[in-house]
């Protein structure tokens, strides 16, 4: 018999909720610090992989951001992004929706076009090579105002045929979304697709603002949202995507245990929830890492995985006809493990 890990390795499947930032492997620091004549402050890359152990969020963007110092040159962004996209060759992953950070680089004086060219570059020859699609979507770090939100949005606008959303990260709690409506309004405007991290530390009433006032299509994380009736029945009514983080949840303690995660009951609430992995380098699991996990620790069967794989598409910004025949791969996977 088939083994669900088999499976879980054969489903084509789309990653959402993906910091590209998030994916510097501790080697790569190391080996970027050298190029870039960076000092870390790790003598070694063990001692660098045990610092990647954190309590909560906060704990987590404060290693997140001193890692980004590595990062100064058009060549690093592309190295960082072609190495996850051989990850995602290699788990199947057909389509991605990659976050990144201007912010976290600019203000160190990296130019927008350095990061932007060169994973933009790293996704096209991605493409070229294994057929995976992606999009990328550019994130303002809502612990920076509104005013800077601003700038970054005018930087972006003439790379907008590679920009396809706009979203919302870093710290959430006293940072609600609605401190960016105006950006969002302004992003709407201009063309771009809004998703936002809501729900993760922060209560559910910031996705619901995140609905209302920034008008995400999107909602990434969400799990708090449970703790809401009337919220879970309209994101099922309107089949608003949650990008869940089952192994980031529960580094952060957002969860106090996989067994005790949200995903089964939203999967049983009719959420339109997708399973992805974040940061990954820090959180321990890429893609198919997660999906095993909860497999596992919530009992989940094939009928569930397949599920997932075709949640991640419908909730990708793909066309209808992209949507219907990644779909439709999902049922033939499906039916010759089921058979």
């Amino acid at each position: 018999m088939t083994s669900t890990g088999e499976f879980i390795g054969a489903l084509p499947k789309a990653e959402l909720h993906l910091h590209i930032e998030g994916t510097l492997e501790p080697e790569m620091m190391f080996a970027l610090a050298q190029r870039n004549g960076v000092t870390l402050p790790y003598a070694t890359v063990e001692a660098a992989r045990a610092a990647y152990k954190f309590s909560k969020l906060q704990d987590f963007l404060d290693l997140y951001y001193q890692g980004t110092a590595v990062l100064l040159q058009k060549i690093d962004f592309y190295d960082l992004t072609m190495a996850y996209m051989e990850r995602a060759r290699d788990q199947n992953i057909r389509h991605v929706e990659m976050f990144f950070d201007p912010q976290a680089h600019t203000g160190r004086g990296v130019a927008f076009a350095s990061v932007i060219d060169g994973i933009s570059e790293a996704l096209e020859t991605a493409e070229q090579q294994w057929g995976i699609s992606a999009h990328l979507i550019l994130c303002f770090l809502r612990h920076l105002d509104q005013d800077q939100a601003f700038e970054t949005l005018e930087e972006a606008l003439p790379y907008r045929d590679r920009i396809i959303a706009v979203g919302l990260d870093s710290s959430e709690m006293g940072h609600p979304p609605a401190n960016f409506e105006a950006v969002f309004a302004r992003a709407r405007e201009e063309g771009f697709e809004t998703v936002a991290h809501a729900g993760e530390e922060g209560p559910a009433a910031y996705v619901g603002e995140a609905l209302d006032l920034l008008h995400v299509s999107r909602i990434d994380h969400g799990n708090r949202a449970l703790e809401d009736p009337a919220l879970v029945r309209r994101l099922a009514d309107e089949a608003i995507p949650l990008t869940v983080c089952p192994l980031s949840n529960l580094r952060l303690g957002v969860v106090p245990s996989l067994e005790e995660h949200p995903l089964k009951r939203m999967l049983e609430a009719g959420l339109l929830v997708t399973v992805n992995s974040d940061d990954p380098a820090y959180f321990g699991g890429y893609l198919n890492d997660n999906l095993a996990a909860v497999e596992t620790a919530l009992g989940l069967d094939i009928d569930d995985l397949a599920t997932l794989a075709r949640n991640s598409f419908r909730a990708a910004f793909l066309t209808d006809a992209q949507i219907d025949r990644f779909c439709a791969e999902v049922d033939s996977i499906q039916a010759s493990y089921s058979s």
